[in-house]
């Protein structure tokens, strides 16, 4: 099953996606939005394009666990990604991803601007990765 993980910002969506086996999260890019319709129809390209059977999108709960208004705008958005892509929509937990994204990049030597440019798809990898470890140690991936 391929699975297209998005880390949602307001002016970025960092995109990762699966191995076709389910099991490796892979970069894909940083979608700059524009509006919503036009962000809506490169996601259903690249659902499209990439054979996508599930979205993944990061909900930003606050460190106590609680949903507040930016875990509703990706929750509201998830659900307009569902209707334009005909594609299931589930949410996981991105708690503290795009700050392990950082720190891995700065431990890679990128200099700011670069860390700028790839981090919401490192923690949209990161984000991916956790969830299909997540299925892959409950089985059989349900």
């Amino acid at each position: 099953m391929r699975i297209l993980a998005i880390d949602p910002g307001s002016h970025r969506l960092g995109l990762a996606l699966s191995d076709p086996s389910g099991t490796v999260a892979l970069p894909l890019r940083v979608l700059v939005r524009r509006s919503e319709p036009e962000d809506l129809k490169e996601l259903g390209s690249i659902v499209r394009e990439n054979q996508v059977e599930l979205v993944l999108m990061g909900l930003p709960r606050m460190m106590d666990g609680s949903i507040d208004v930016a875990a509703r705008g990706a929750q509201v958005f998830g659900a307009k990604v569902n209707s334009a892509t005909g594609v299931p929509v589930e949410y996981w937990d991105e708690r503290l991803t795009t700050v392990a994204a950082e720190r891995f990049l700065i431990e890679q030597g990128k200099r700011r601007a670069q860390r700028r440019q790839d981090v919401d798809k490192v923690a949209a990898t990161l984000l991916l990765q956790g969830y299909l470890d997540y299925r892959g140690s409950r089985g059989s991936g349900g």
